[in-house]
């Protein structure tokens, strides 16, 4: 009853593309149930050690970027996006880490569309689908997770994909170092939000 009360609520906003209600509007329903769900699961899906691993060795090969390295590496994946692939976007989808993410992503049963982690400087360290860009530094999901300490959850808009119809959000966590509890990363998890249990 109650999926069908937000959903119900959730649809028309999106078709008609507007992607914010206020106050307590009805596209802000699906933020709760999914705050529950990336506190209650996701968070601890996402602390596996290879994950963990792979942030901490790149935040040290990492130390030292600057800027103009960061933008060079978010051209370079978004020209091999363009052209449907490429050494970059490969290596990236093949490291265990995005492997994890890949078998994380489908033992949910179709609840999750995909799944990315990225470093402390916003870059991708592993993904189960290749993103649009590689850096996401200045995007919401990282500067209101990682900057904001290790409980801070960001759950976006709603968005409906126009080929397949489904209703969907993002939601954004920071990934912390199990063994000093130090924020190293962050995640974010697309959640398919006709199968979310409410």
């Amino acid at each position: 009853m109650q999926k069908t009360h937000i959903l119900a609520h959730v649809l028309p906003l999106a078709m008609a593309g507007c992607l914010w209600v206020s106050p307590a509007g009805a596209q802000e329903a699906h933020i709760a149930p999914i705050t529950e769900l990336v506190n209650a699961k996701l968070k601890q899906g996402l602390s596996d050690p290879a994950v963990v691993a792979a942030i901490k060795a790149q935040n040290a090969a990492n130390a030292a970027i600057t800027q103009a390295d960061i933008d060079a590496r978010d051209k370079q994946w978004r020209s091999e996006v363009e052209a449907g692939g490429g050494e970059m976007i490969e290596t990236g989808l093949n490291s265990p880490a995005s492997n994890y993410l890949k078998t994380f992503r489908d033992d949910a049963g179709g609840m999750i569309t995909e799944v990315f982690v990225m470093d402390a400087h916003g870059l991708n360290v592993a993904q189960s689908d290749p993103t649009s860009d590689y850096w996401q530094g200045d995007e919401a999901k990282w500067q209101k997770t990682y900057g904001s300490g290790g409980e801070a959850v960001f759950v976006d808009g709603v968005e409906q994909d126009e080929s397949t119809q489904m209703l969907q959000s993002q939601a954004s966590f920071t990934i912390v170092d199990p063994e000093t509890g130090q924020p190293i990363g962050a995640a974010t998890v697309g959640i398919n939000l006709d199968m979310l249990e409410l």
